[in-house]
């Protein structure tokens, strides 16, 4: 497999396993605090954690500005991120949690992959081959059987629709954050963070939630700036290789990681369907990372900035003082028709015919 293929999965993985540990981690400290203000403190604690990265750099004198920054082009898109993702989607999912069934809630909580690929492919013409749809469908059953807990209650109601309606919100969530994707990802996940956090702790505060020690505070900012903080960091750069709909669908194994910790910090052992469940999401997964999608497409003339290099084929322009090192600023691609393997990336986001 091809690094630059490789790179993205392995991103859009590891990110599904930080933030598969925040859920069991979490429940650690939900007996000292209350749900609104510890979603607050993990949010905080991925944009703060990512400052301290920026600050930790600057003092070592390492290079920082390869990134693209955000323009005020850019705006409009950070902002639907976080207001549908940071704000709208949590204070929807907590307030249908209340007349919502755990199992009902655990099931339906597994549609944010599927509303991610359904309006990458419908509002923003993602193209998501016959494999790649195969793919997501078994990855999405199975976080559904890993999800089922057939001893607990059930039932259907006004909090289920709220459900899956946060669920559709962190899909656009995921599809606004990669039309920005090219940009500085630390920056991103830092706005995002202390935007999503200030507001959820205003919220916190405006409703009596009492604050929890201040040990307990520093837990989950450290929790965020790993689980939220780093996780995004690592989706967002997924995001720039493979796209929503296949980044979305790596990252739904994020259970997988949240069974294991549950197994060893709890003894809370996987239903029966796991051995139904695990099997089908491993097969997904292989489907989809193994998938090869090549044909003749043309490249019209774009201009842009991200960074970049001058060995992916895709950026042969001239500099004085650059050289080979990954630097930003912005380029002009010229019209080029090749052909050759390639996933819906910064480079390639053309349009194909239905079901190719």
């Amino acid at each position: 497999m091809k690094q630059n293929r490789l790179y993205p999965i392995l991103q859009a993985l590891v990110a599904a396993l930080l933030f598969g540990a925040s859920a069991p981690l979490a429940k650690l400290l939900l007996g000292e605090v209350e749900p609104v203000p510890l979603a607050a403190f993990l949010y905080l604690g991925s944009g703060i954690g990512l400052i301290g990265i920026k600050a930790v750099q600057r003092a070592a004198r390492q290079p920082s500005d390869c990134e693209a920054q955000i323009k005020k082009s850019d705006l409009a898109w950070l902002a639907g991120a976080i207001f549908a993702g940071g704000i709208a989607a949590p204070i929807t999912l907590l307030f249908s949690l209340k007349n919502t069934p755990a199992a009902t809630a655990s099931l339906l909580l597994n549609f944010e992959g599927a509303a991610t690929t359904l309006i990458a492919a419908l509002a923003f013409k993602e193209a998501i081959s016959r494999r790649a749809w195969w793919a997501i469908a078994l990855v999405t059953v199975s976080g559904i059987l890993l999800s089922i807990n057939l001893g607990a209650g059930w039932g259907f109601s006004l909090g289920a629709l709220g459900i899956l309606a946060a669920c559709t919100l962190w899909g656009l969530d995921n599809n606004f954050t990669r039309h920005i994707s090219a940009k500085d990802p630390s920056m991103i996940v830092t706005v995002k963070g202390l935007g999503a956090g200030s507001f959820s702790l205003g919220m916190a505060l405006i409703l009596g939630n009492r604050l929890p020690a201040p040990g307990v505070i520093l837990g989950a900012l450290a929790l965020g700036s790993l689980s939220y903080g780093m996780s995004i960091f690592l989706f967002i750069h997924a995001l720039r290789g493979l796209g929503a709909a296949r980044t979305s669908a790596l990252f739904s194994t994020a259970p997988l990681a949240g069974m294991a910790l549950s197994l060893l910090l709890f003894r809370e052992f996987p239903g029966g369907l796991f051995v139904i469940g695990l099997p089908l999401m491993m097969i997904g997964t292989l489907v989809l990372v193994s998938e090869e999608h090549e044909h003749h497409h043309v490249h019209e003339t774009l201009m842009h900035e991200h960074a970049h290099t001058h060995d992916d084929g895709h950026h042969e322009h001239a500099h004085d003082d650059k050289g080979s090192q990954k630097h930003s600023h912005v380029h002009r691609h010229d019209q080029l028709a090749h052909s050759h393997h390639h996933m819906p990336d910064l480079h390639h986001r053309h349009t194909h015919p239905a079901g190719s």
